[in-house]
């Protein structure tokens, strides 16, 4: 006895084929429009006062996931470090992003999942002293050019 294919299974079929020969989509060609921006906010300064004093200081280095991502890791110290660490305090406890590790006291941007890589965090030792922040900048690609 032979079985015949209910219309809904016909239907079925009829699109999935539909589908495998369907024409693929013109690529779209990039937009090249500058990005405008707006003013930043005020959190703003926080990263540019310590990317601008690790700069200034030659305290950067790279840092790279293996996976493609490559980053420029700022690290500030002193005033700009204990401003970031301090702003940083009810947005770490709101968001949970405050934790400890290796004696050091650390409050970063956003959580950490799986490691620190591409975290911002600044952190104080435990006589509340030595202020640290890292800031990871993505450079791309370009980073390790030829």
């Amino acid at each position: 006895m032979r079985r015949i294919p209910s219309a809904a299974a016909v239907i079925l079929l009829v699109a999935l084929t539909a589908c495998a020969h369907a024409p693929e989509a013109a690529p779209v060609a990039p937009d090249y429009t500058p990005i405008a921006g707006e003013p930043a906010p005020p959190n703003a300064r926080y990263f540019a006062d310590c990317i601008g004093q690790a700069a200034a200081r030659g305290e950067f280095r790279r840092a790279a996931d293996g996976g493609g991502d490559e980053l420029i890791l700022f690290t500030c110290t002193g005033a700009p470090a204990r401003a970031f660490y301090d702003a940083l305090g009810l947005w770490s406890v709101r968001l949970g992003t405050g934790f400890l590790h290796e004696g050091r006291s650390y409050r970063s941007t956003a959580k950490v999942v799986a490691n620190m890589f591409g975290v911002d965090s600044c952190s104080v030792d435990a006589s509340n002293a030595d202020h640290r922040c890292v800031i990871s900048f993505n450079a791309g690609d370009f980073l390790d050019g030829d």
